[in-house]
């Protein structure tokens, strides 16, 4: 099987468009000092095909016009938020710009100018075995979930800002995927994270006074296995569920979400420029609450799509 060339045009992420722009542009600069037909045959371009860019960059169509409106949006959104792909700009665009455009259009003009997410998500794939501590109670059946806290996961994550280690504990609503709670410790192996989140979860169960138990998934950390960190759980309608060893395709809530947050908070919040990561942590919480909108949710905020179920 023939094998193409790392820089040929066709295999790059921005598109051929894009980059035909470019040699145009080039060809166009070169032409006052050298002959076009020499410049177009030494850059393997259509002559035709040249000319034809040169008049409607002279002479603009409407829709021309009107994608170069949108691509300046489009920019904007990216410039702001530069983690997230073409669906969620379509998204954001149309909630904050009031326009309604497809996403395969949002794709194009992306494409076009060159625009690319600055996010880099991974697919785990490693399968596992059962451990006996607790079973896995909900399989594939997430996209099943009917109502709020009928699932809750949790996982840790960790990261540095200036040099300083941090661990951030979450926990989610599988359902309306909401951040019930989060713990930041700036000690190594923190267990307290794990512990005080479990029970911000447990008051708002006690409030919220669910008729249907809650299933409690979580990996098989130490914490998450250990007697004390389930006894806290022993008096409420609690099942506790577990992925199997080395399966983070068991848990795909909390392995995406975490994915997006660290992402968000890095490149689209600036964390690791932040001189107060607790302050910067519970502004991107209330944002990722109130307005950061989910694909998972039609493009709505979790607090938005709890509220329009009449939760």
């Amino acid at each position: 099987m023939k094998k193409r060339l790392y820089h040929e045009r066709s295999w790059c992420q921005k598109g051929v468009r894009f980059y035909k722009q470019q040699e145009f542009q080039i060809v166009e600069r070169l032409s006052k000092k050298h002959p076009i037909t020499l410049l177009c045959r030494i850059m393997n371009v259509n002559r035709s095909g040249y000319y034809k860019w040169l008049d409607r960059k002279d002479n603009p169509s409407e829709r021309e016009l009107q994608r170069a409106k949108d691509i300046a949006i489009i920019k904007k959104i990216h410039k702001k938020h530069p983690s997230h792909g073409y669906r969620w700009i379509r998204a954001y665009a149309e909630k904050h710009y009031k326009v309604k455009w497809s996403n395969n259009h949002v794709h194009l003009c992306c494409k076009y100018a060159g625009i690319i997410s600055a996010g880099k998500h991974y697919r785990y794939v490693r399968p596992g075995d059962e451990r006996i501590k607790y079973k896995n109670l909900v399989n594939n059946s997430w996209s099943q979930l009917t109502r709020p806290l009928e699932v809750v996961v949790s996982d840790m994550t960790t990261f540095n800002v200036k040099g300083k280690y941090y661990e951030l504990t979450f926990y989610f609503d599988a359902f309306t995927k909401e951040i019930l709670s989060y713990k930041l410790s700036g000690r190594r192996g923190d267990s307290t994270t794990y512990y005080n989140g479990l029970k911000d979860v447990l008051n708002v169960i006690k409030k919220e006074e669910p008729t249907e138990p809650t299933v409690l998934h979580t990996d098989q950390g130490s914490v998450y296995s250990s007697i004390s960190y389930n006894e806290l759980i022993k008096n409420y309608n609690i099942k506790r569920s577990m992925s199997r060893a080395g399966t983070p395709t068991d848990n795909p809530v909390n392995e995406s979400l975490n994915g997006w947050i660290k992402e968000e908070l890095f490149i689209d919040f600036n964390l690791g420029e932040s001189n107060d990561v607790h302050k910067s942590i519970r502004k991107y919480v209330y944002y990722y609450n109130n307005h950061r909108f989910s694909y998972a949710l039609k493009y709505k905020t979790p607090i938005q799509f709890k509220t329009e179920l009449g939760y």
